[in-house]
Parts: structure tokens; sequence; C-alpha cells
């Protein structure tokens, strides 16, 4: 019996929908269900042959291009560790992640992020540049390693292996290492694609970072588990002028994005209206609060619901979503119910509060890491009671929907006794 991972996934999809579109470039390429596999695992090819094994960690930063979707599926699927990087990153911000994550190659774009270049070679870590051609669709790597053609077709992924690894934000202290395995990512996605009803008649432009756990978790790879097709915008990023245009070419049946790319979609529309809009399905919100009122705004001026959900890297991103209409109301300041885990607020005694009672989020799952990278009281902190500790504080309403309320900002033990501070989002 095949293992569950995010990689069989994939695999069912292409298998299920062959001839479905899978990934565009806008305007220029388009890849079936199909196609994207057969890449992948070429690229895959091209990876062992360049000596990678199963657990080392490759390190990737692109902007938001083919050449990354097909690099980062590559790297998890000949059992190695992807670790996507912000190109935006200092030289010593990349010496900083290349280090900690252990990365034992570099893969970036032809046209080289120097940044990224310096960090590497001060580091000794041997860098190769990626490129798809769009004629023969087979990626190429800039190594002198001679390609075994298929090599990857003997490689069994398992669901313990490390497919992922992130930094959180470490806006409080030093980011901290999470690795995800297959079976996070796969729980996790599946937990995306059955909240929100996703199938391959679905569509999205992707708007957000793939470096990031809300732009690949919950845009892309959900959307590829479940059949349905993404977009990468021309630009490698975001732009307003080009995403309606987008989102109508390519059909889009519903998008997820941060509140501030809600509010410049917002702006957009009111100052330059688009002479026809997609009929979504939905409008996904996460990452950090959205006002009410941006809420109430999107929904009028796009006549589709508005999603909130709450999710972290720990989490391999969604921990709760707002229904779909079909499946109930959704709370405007409320980031909705637990998906696919268990969620329960805690005392610091690790005591569950009653209904309408604040305490510390807590959550455990297939989804959760099970600890951060050679961080032992990073995850003595984090890992209590039985419990992955978000710090986050909130309460759970009477209909099980989740309100947050603040976070706590540290954990002061005086004489034996511990006392929370907390500042408000």
């Amino acid at each position: 019996m095949e293992s569950f991972t995010l990689t069989a996934l994939l695999n069912k999809s292409a298998k299920d929908f062959p001839n479905r579109r899978a990934v565009s470039l806008s305007g220029r390429l388009d890849l079936t269900h199909a196609q994207l596999q057969q890449i992948v695992d070429h690229a895959a090819s091209l990876l062992i042959s360049a000596g990678i094994n199963p657990g080392d960690v490759v390190a990737l930063t692109f902007p938001n291009t083919i050449e990354f979707v097909v690099m980062f599926l590559a790297v998890i699927r000949c059992r190695a560790t992807a670790a996507p990087l912000n190109q935006a990153y200092t030289a010593e911000e990349f010496e900083f992640y290349l280090s900690d994550s252990e990365s034992k190659l570099l893969i970036m774009p032809q046209e080289p992020i120097l940044p990224a270049l310096t960090a590497a070679s001060k580091l000794k870590i041997p860098h190769v540049t990626s490129t798809l051609d769009f004629q023969s669709k087979r990626v190429t790597l800039s190594t002198e390693s001679e390609s075994v053609p298929d090599a990857v077709d003997g490689v069994v992924n398992d669901s313990s292996d490390v497919a992922l690894f992130l930094h959180t934000s470490g806006t409080t202290s030093r980011p901290k290492g999470v690795p995800l395995t297959q079976l996070n990512l796969a729980s996790s996605v599946l937990n995306i694609k059955s909240v929100y009803k996703l199938t391959e008649s679905d569509s999205t432009v992707l708007v957000l970072p793939l470096f990031h756990v809300h732009g690949l978790l919950a845009g892309l790879l959900s959307s590829l588990v479940a059949g349905a097709a993404v977009a990468l915008p021309a630009a490698g990023r975001f732009s307003a002028s080009t995403f309606w245009k987008d989102m109508v070419s390519y059909n889009a049946t519903w998008y997820t994005a941060v509140p501030t790319i809600h509010q410049i979609i917002l702006d957009r529309h009111v100052s330059k209206p688009e002479p026809a809009y997609p009929k979504l399905r939905f409008i996904r919100s996460c990452s950090a609060s959205l006002a009410p009122v941006i809420m109430e705004r999107l929904e009028e001026a796009f006549g589709a619901p508005v999603l909130e959900a709450y999710a972290m890297t720990e989490a391999a991103h969604l921990m709760a979503s707002n229904p779909l209409p079909e499946d109930g109301p959704h709370k405007p300041g409320s980031v909705g119910r637990p998906i696919g885990q268990e969620m329960a607020i805690l005392n610091e005694n690790g005591v569950v509060q009653p209904v309408g009672v604040s305490g510390e989020v807590c959550i455990r799952g297939p989804n959760v890491t099970k600890g951060y990278k050679n961080n032992p009281e990073g995850n003595k902190a984090a890992f209590q009671f039985g419990w992955f500790h978000t710090g986050d504080v909130g309460f759970l309403d009477e209909d099980g929907f989740l309100h947050l309320v603040g976070r706590i900002k540290e954990l002061i033990n005086r004489g034996g006794m511990y006392a929370h501070f907390i500042f408000a989002l």
C-alpha cells in the first residue's frame, strides 16, 4: 500500500485528471497535471544525478515561477527537503537561513540572485540554476553531472520524509526552523481541499509568495491535489494591474490573500473598476486579522463570501476557517472552526477552558510539526500537556468558532509563578 504522502496525492491527480490544466504562466505556458508530473520526475532524476540524497536539504530562491513549482516538487519527489527562501533577503539573511537549514545545494533562476550567490559561496554551498524550456517542456540544471534518465523511478516517498523546511517569522526572537513531513503536508492540503470543497473545476491566480505556507499550501498544493488549476502572474509576483485580467482569463473561482492585498484590490476596484469580474465561489483571507468593514466591502464589490481563516507554519498552514455558505454562516471577527485537527483553549496549567473564556489556543493533529530543529528550549515551551501551544490567546464561542484576542508576548517565571503578558492583536 502506498504511503500517505503529498507526492502520492499529486500522483493521483495526474492519473485522475491527466489532461486538465494544472499550472499556467500568464499568457505564456499551460501545463496539464500529467505534463507537470513528467517534468517533475525528470527534474528529480536530474537532482539525483547531481548527488542529492534522501534527507538532503535543498534551498530554492525564486520569484513565483514555473521553475520554482517544478523544482520544489522535484526536491520532495527525490525524498530530499525543500527550503524555499525569499529572493529579497540580504546576503547576511541568506547566510543565516542557508546555514541554519544545513542546505547541501542552492537552486536559483538563470538570472542569479546575487546576495544568495554571495552567501552560498561564503558557506561553500554549491549552487545551480534551473530553466524550463517551453518547447521541450524539460527542465535543465546548470550542473556538470551526467544525467541518469529515470533515476527517480525506484524512489518511494514515505510519510515520515521531511519534505519542507521553513522558519518562523522570528518577530520577538531568533527565527525557529520548522521541519514539515510528507504526512504534515498531505494532511494539511486535504484539510484545505475539504473545507473549501476544491475540485478539478476550480481555478485560482496565485498572488502570494511561494516561500510562505499560505501561498504554497493554500494556493498551490491544495489546488494541485484537487486536480484544480493555478495561474502564476507574468511578473512573478502580485500585480494589481494584471490581477483581474488573469482571474478572468483563467476562469478563476476563488483566490486567497492577506488583508493588505485585499485592501489593494479594493482600492483598485474603486479607482479603476474592471469591465467584468469573474463569478467567484469564495474569497479567502488569512495570515493577519481582517477588519469586518473590509470583509463587508469585499463581499459587496465582488459578490462572493469572504472566509477568514487562521494558520501558522508549525501547523503546515491551516488550523481553522469560516465555512462556505452551504455549510453554515461565516462570522466577521472570527477565524472560524478548527479544520481536521483538535483545538483547545488552555490556561497556564493545561486545563481546558469553557466556552467564552480566553486562554492559549492549542492544537494537535497529523498536520502539526513534531518539533523545531535543534531547539530543545523552543520545543519544551511549545509542546506541553500533549498539545502544541500557538502563543495566541483566544476563546471558542458556543458554535465552536475561534475568536483571537491577543498574543502571549512573553512568559516570565517569578518564584515558580508564571505570569503571562499579552498584547492585543
